[in-house]
C-alpha cells in the first residue's frame, strides 16, 4: 500500500496518539508515527506539540526514518528555536556518520535550519564537510555556505567559508565545481561589491573543462557564471565559444539560452571578418528553432528571448522564416509574437513568402488576430520598401486571393488597387477601418504615390466607428484637402457631434481644417473660424484648447509662419520605433534566459530593493566589428548610408520640439482674421505634434492684422543641437563649504566638520577633525549605515598621528557607491559611525544628490526623445528656481561641470529652452527641461525619471549649483 493512506485521515485527538507510537519501543511503529506526522503537516495541521517527540527519534540509523524528522525539524525549527537546541548533538554526530548520504543530509538540514543559535554549531561540522573526501558532500556543503551566508554573513566571512569555497572551484569532481559556482554566484548578486567571484583565464579553463560532466543543472550555474567573464581578446572569446557551441545541443532548454546567452555576449568581441564568425551564427539558429517545437509555454519564453536576439543580430535567423509561421492551434500570445518576429526578419529576399503567409492570416475567426495581421502588412509596407506590398494590401483587403500570383508584377498595381477599393465598398467594417489605418501609414512613407484611392476612402467617413480610425481618415482629408472637392462638407459633417468625439478625433479634426483653411482660405474662413471657436471656448480639455490657441494666434499674426508649421513637410516614418533602445537591449542580451528577457525589462524595473539587481552590459565591440552593418541588418526603407527619421508618438510635446527645424518667417501677406474674440492667449499649450502637413499652399487674400493680437512668432528652431556655443570647459563639481556635522559637546571633545566632493569620477569626503578635549585621541576608525545609493568608505578613516588637544587634521576620504542599499527618508541621508580610543560616536547628514552625477550622463538626441517619451507623465515634476539671474550659455557650462549635460538647447517665444540629461551612480536616468526667460531672474525646471522620488533632490541639486 502506497504511503497516501496518511492523508485519508479524519481522527479527531490523533495528536495524543501519535505522542503514544513516537514514544514507542517497535521501530516499525516509530516510523508509522513520523509519517502520520509529516502527512499532518504536510495538510496544514499544527504537529508543533510533538516537537520533543519527534526529535527523540533522531537517533536511529533507518536513513529513511532520520530524513523525515529532518523535514520536520527543518519546519518547526524557527518556531521551537530553544528545542532545536536539543538536535545539536545530533547534527554534530550525523556529519562524522560512516555514510557520506547521512553526512550530506545532516549539514544540508543544518544549512535549511534559519535559526541564529543553531549556526554557531553549524560551523565545525560545515568545515569538516566542505573537505569531506566524499564528492556529494562537499557538494552539498558548497550550498551550505550560501544558505548560511545568507543567516549571518559576517560570520561565513570570519570562518573563512569563502576562502574554501573558492578553493571548490578547483576541485576534481564536476558538480562540486557547479555547486561552488552556484554558491559563489548567489553571495555575489546578494553582495556585489565583495567581488567573490575573481575570474581569471586559469579558473575559467578548470569551469570549461567541468562543463562537460556536471549535470544539466549545474552546467547552467557555470554559463551564467562565464556570462560574467570578460575576455582578454577576441582570440580568448573564441576560445570559450568554442568550448561551449556544443551545449547548444542540449536537451534542456535552460542549458540552451544559458550556452546561447554566453555566445552572444562573447560575438561582441569577434570580428566579422572571421570564417568563425560565420560558422558560429550558423550554429546559433538550429537550438533556437528547435525550442520552437515544445509546448506553448516554453515557445513563448523562446520567442521573447529570440525576439531580443533577432534585433540585435538579425542575421542568425535570416533563413529561418517559415519556423515563424503560425499554426492553426497556437495559442494567441505566441501567435502574436510570432507575427513580431516575422515583421524583424522580414526583407526584399523574403517579402513575398512573407506576405503569402500575412494573406492566409485573413481566413482567421479571430478578429483581433485578423487585426494584427492588417498591420504586419502595413509595416511590411514600410519596412521593405516597394510598390508590391502596397498591391498586396490591396488584394488582402479585397479578399481578391485570386489576383496573388500576379502580385509581383508590377503592371498589375491598378488591378490590385481597384481590388481594394471593391472590398473597402462592400463595409466589411473591421476590415476596412484597420486598412484606413494602414493606409494613412503608407501616405506617410511613400507620399504623392498611391492618392488615386482616395475618393473611394472618403465615401466610407459614415461607416468608421472606431476613434483612431476616424483620425486615420480625417487626417487624409486634412492631408490631401487641395485634392478633394467637397473637402470642407467632409470634415463640415464631423463638427455637427465635436464634442462626442474622443480626444484624438477632436484633435485631428482641428488640425486637419486649419490645414484645410490654408489650402483653402477663401471658402472655409466660417468653417475655421467653427472649429477655433468649439476648440478654445466650448472645450474643457486642456490640449484641445491650447491647440487652438496656438492655431488662432499663427493664423491671426503670421500666416506665412503658420504655413511652414502647419504644413511643414515631414520627415518619413520609419518602421522601427517599436525597436528597444540598444542600450536597453544589451543589458537585456547579458539576461537572456531569465525574467528579464520575457518581460524585456531589466531586472531593476520589477526586483524589489537592491538584492540581486546588477546592471550588466555587453562587451566593447573591436574595432572589425564596429564596421558598416551587412545589408542584412541595414534598414531597407532608408538609402545606402541614410538613416530613416523616426517620428515621435502623437501628442509628445518635446519630441516634436527636438524634431522640427523650422526656419524664422519670411515675410508675406498677412492673413484675413477671424471676427470671433479670443480668450486669454496660452502659447506654451502642449500638443505640438499636429505641426505636420504638405508643402502644397495658396496665397490667403491681404487683411489688415489687429494689433491686439500679438507680436509675429519669434525666431525659428533652426538652432536646434547647436551645441557649440556656452558649453563651458570642465571645471570640477561645486564644493559646498564645510559644515558642522558633530559638536565637540556631543562627542566628548571630538568636533567633526565636512563637506562632499566629486572630482574626475572620484567621491570624496572631506573632513577636517578637532580635538576640544584635554586627552589625545587615537585609533580612529569609521564606518556608514546602509544608505539609498551604496555609499561606504573605500579606504580606512587614515589619521596618521594622535590627535593633540586643539589640534586640527584635515583628512579626505575616499567614498564607494558599491556598499549596502537601504531606502533612506530623506533619501540623501547618511549615518556615519565614528570611532576612537574614547568612545564610539553616531551623527547623520544629509550629501548633496550631484556628487553622484557620473561623467558618462550624456544621452544620445534620439535615446533621450524615446525615453522621455517612454517615463509616465505622472513622474514628470516642476520646479520654480528663484534669483538664478544666470543666461543659457553660463547655466549650461555651470551644470556641465557637475555632470549635467546639455543634449539640446533653443529659443521659443524668447525663452532659452536647455534639455538636458544626467546618470546617478546606480544607473538612474533623470531627463530635463530648463526654461530660462533673459531678464527674470526665475527659471522654470521640469524633471522626467523613472524614479520620481530622486526629482526632489536632483531640483536641489540644480539649485545649489546654479545659485554658488
Amino acid at each position: 500500500m502506497t504511503d497516501s493512506k496518511y492523508f485519508t485521515t479524519t481522527k479527531k485527538g490523533e495528536i495524543f496518539e501519535l505522542k503514544a507510537e513516537l514514544n514507542s519501543d517497535k521501530k516499525e511503529k516509530k516510523k508509522e508515527a513520523v509519517k502520520k506526522v509529516i502527512a499532518s503537516m504536510t495538510v496544514g495541521k499544527d504537529v508543533s506539540a510533538l516537537f520533543p517527540d519527534v526529535v527523540n527519534c533522531m537517533q536511529t540509523d533507518n536513513l529513511e526514518l532520520k530524513k523525515l524528522v529532518y523535514l520536520y525539524l527543518m519546519n518547526y525549527a524557527k518556531s521551537q528555536p530553544d528545542m532545536a537546541i536539543m538536535a545539536v548533538n545530533t547534527f554534530v554526530k550525523d556529519c562524522e556518520d560512516p555514510n557520506p548520504l547521512i553526512r550530506a543530509l545532516a549539514v544540508r538540514t543544518m544549512g535549511c535550519i534559519r535559526v541564529d543559535k543553531i549556526t554557531e554549531y553549524l560551523c565545525e561540522p560545515l568545515r569538516k564537510c566542505l573537505k569531506d573526501e566524499d564528492p556529494y558532500v562537499r557538494k552539498t556543503a558548497a550550498v551550505c555556505v550560501a544558505k548560511l551566508h545568507d543567516i549571518n554573513a559576517q560570520l561565513v566571512e570570519d570562518q573563512g567559508f569563502l576562502d574554501t569555497l573558492k578553493d571548490l572551484i578547483s576541485d576534481s569532481n564536476p558538480m562540486v565545481v557547479a555547486n561552488a559556482v552556484a554558491a559563489l554566484s548567489e553571495i555575489a548578486e546578494s553582495h556585489p561589491s565583495s567581488n567573490l567571484l575573481d575570474l581569471n583565464p586559469q579558473s575559467i579553463n578548470k569551469l570549461l573543462t567541468a562543463l562537460n560532466e556536471c549535470t544539466e543543472w549545474g552546467q547552467i550555474f557555470i554559463l551564467d557564471c562565464l556570462a560574467n567573464y570578460m575576455p582578454k581578446d577576441d582570440r580568448e572569446a573564441q576560445s570559450i565559444c568554442e568550448r561551449v557551441t556544443p551545449r547548444l545541443s542540449h536537451a534542456n532548454s535552460a542549458v540552451v539560452l544559458s550556452a546561447v546567452k554566453v555566445l552572444m555576449k562573447f560575438m561582441e568581441m569577434l570580428s566579422k571578418d572571421l570564417d568563425y564568425y560565420g560558422t558560429l551564427l550558423k550554429k546559433l539558429a538550429p537550438p533556437l528553432v528547435t525550442l520552437l517545437s515544445a509546448e506553448p509555454e516554453l515557445q513563448y519564453v523562446a520567442l521573447r528571448n529570440i525576439n531580443l536576439i533577432v534585433q540585435k543580430r538579425p542575421e542568425i535567423l535570416k533563413h529561418e522564416m517559415k519556423v515563424f509561421f503560425v499554426k492553426y492551434n497556437d495559442p494567441i500570445y505566441v501567435k502574436l509574437e510570432k507575427l513580431d518576429i516575422m515583421i524583424r526578419l522580414a526583407s526584399q529576399a523574403n517579402i513575398a513568402q512573407v506576405l503569402a503567409e500575412l494573406k492566409e492570416y485573413a481566413t482567421e475567426v479571430d478578429v483581433d488576430f485578423v487585426r494584427k495581421a492588417v498591420r504586419a502588412i502595413g509595416r511590411c509596407a514600410i519596412k521593405v520598401e516597394g510598390h508590391d506590398l502596397v498591391l498586396v494590401l490591396s488584394c488582402y483587403l479585397g479578399r481578391g486571393f485570386s489576383c496573388f500570383p500576379t502580385v509581383m508584377r508590377k503592371q498589375s498595381a491598378e488591378r490590385c488597387v481597384s481590388t481594394l477599393l471593391d472590398l473597402i465598398q462592400t463595409k466589411v467594417n473591421y476590415v476596412v477601418q484597420e486598412a484606413i489605418v494602414v493606409i494613412k501609414d503608407i501616405f506617410r512613407k511613400y507620399p504623392n504615390k498611391y492618392e488615386s484611392v482616395i475618393a473611394t476612402l472618403c465615401e466610407n467617413l459614415d461607416s468608421l466607428d472606431e476613434p483612431e480610425a476616424r483620425a486615420a481618415m480625417i487626417w487624409i482629408v486634412g492631408e490631401y484637402a487641395e485634392r478633394i472637392d467637397n473637402a470642407d462638407e467632409l470634415l463640415e459633417s464631423f463638427l455637427e457631434g465635436f464634442h462626442d468625439e474622443s480626444t484624438q478625433v477632436q484633435l485631428q479634426l482641428l488640425t486637419a481644417i486649419v490645414k484645410l483653411f490654408l489650402k483653402k482660405p477663401t471658402e472655409t474662413q466660417e468653417l475655421v473660424q467653427q472649429v477655433l471657436s468649439l476648440a478654445t471656448q466650448d472645450s474643457d480639455n486642456p490640449d484641445l484648447r491650447d491647440r487652438g490657441y496656438i492655431y488662432w494666434r499663427l493664423l491671426s499674426t503670421d500666416p506665412v509662419a503658420a504655413k511652414e508649421v502647419v504644413l511643414a513637410e515631414k520627415p518619413l516614418i520609419s518602421e522601427e520605433t517599436d525597436l528597444i533602445e540598444p542600450t536597453l537591449l544589451d543589458e537585456l542580451i547579458c539576461y537572456i534566459g531569465t525574467l528579464a528577457s520575457v518581460y524585456h525589462k531589466p531586472p531593476s524595473a520589477f526586483v524589489e530593493g537592491g538584492r540581486g539587481v546588477v546592471h550588466k552590459s555587453l562587451p566593447p565591440r573591436t574595432a572589425s566589428s564596429e564596421s558598416a552593418e551587412s545589408p542584412e541588418t541595414a534598414p531597407t526603407g532608408a538609402p545606402p548610408g541614410e538613416q530613416p527619421d523616426v517620428i515621435p508618438a502623437q501628442g509628445d510635446l518635446l519630441g516634436d520640439l527636438l524634431n522640427l527645424d523650422l526656419g524664422p518667417p519670411v515675410s508675406g501677406p498677412p492673413l484675413a482674421t477671424s471676427s470671433v474674440q479670443m480668450g486669454a492667449v496660452d502659447l506654451l499649450g502642449g500638443g505640438l505634434d499636429s505641426l505636420i502637413g504638405g508643402t502644397n499652399f495658396v496665397a490667403p487674400p491681404t487683411a489688415a492684422v489687429p494689433a491686439n493680437l500679438g507680436a509675429p512668432i519669434g525666431s525659428g528652431l533652426s538652432d536646434l543641437f547647436d551645441l557649440t556655443s556656452g558649453v563651458g570647459t570642465l571645471s570640477g563639481s561645486y564644493v559646498a563649504p564645510k559644515a558642522v556635522w558633530l559638536p565637540a559637546m556631543k562627542a566628548k571633545g571630538l568636533e567633526i566638520s565636512g563637506t562632499f566632493t566629486r572630482q574626475v569620477g572620484s567621491i570624496s569626503m572631506d573632513l577636517q577633525l578637532t580635538n576640544k578635549a584635554l586627552q589625545v585621541m587615537t585609533d580612529f576608525a569609521i564606518q556608514f549605515n546602509r544608505n539609498s545609493f551604496g555609499l561606504a568608505p573605500a579606504a580606512p578613516l587614515q589619521v596618521h598621528a594622535p590627535l593633540s588637544p586643539n589640534q586640527t587634521v584635515e583628512i579626505s576620504l575616499p567614498l564607494s557607491t558599491v556598499g549596502s542599499v537601504m531606502k533612506m527618508e530623506p533619501l540623501n541621508n547618511l549615518q556615519v559611525a565614528v570611532k576612537n580610543n574614547i568612545d564610539v560616536f553616531y551623527f547623520s547628514t544629509l550629501y548633496p544628490l550631484h556628487i553622484l552625477f557620473v561623467e558618462d550622463g550624456k544621452m544620445d538626441r534620439q535615446m533621450f526623445l524615446a525615453t522621455w517619451k517612454d517615463i509616465p507623465n505622472e513622474n514628470e515634476a516642476q520646479f520654480q528656481i528663484r534669483d538664478c539671474p544666470l543666461n543659457a550659455e553660463a547655466a549650461s557650462s555651470k551644470l556641465q561641470s557637475s555632470n549635467i549635460f546639455t543634449v539640446a538647447k533653443r529659443n521659443v517665444e524668447g525663452q532659452d529652452m536647455l534639455y538636458q540629461s544626467l546618470k546617478l551612480t546606480n544607473g538612474i536616468w533623470v531627463l530635463a527641461e530648463l526654461r530660462i526667460q533673459p531678464g527674470n531672474p526665475s527659471c522654470t525646471l521640469s524633471l522626467k525619471c523613472r524614479a520620481p522620488e530622486v526629482s526632489q533632490h536632483v531640483y536641489q541639486a540644480y539649485e545649489t549649483i546654479l545659485k554658488n
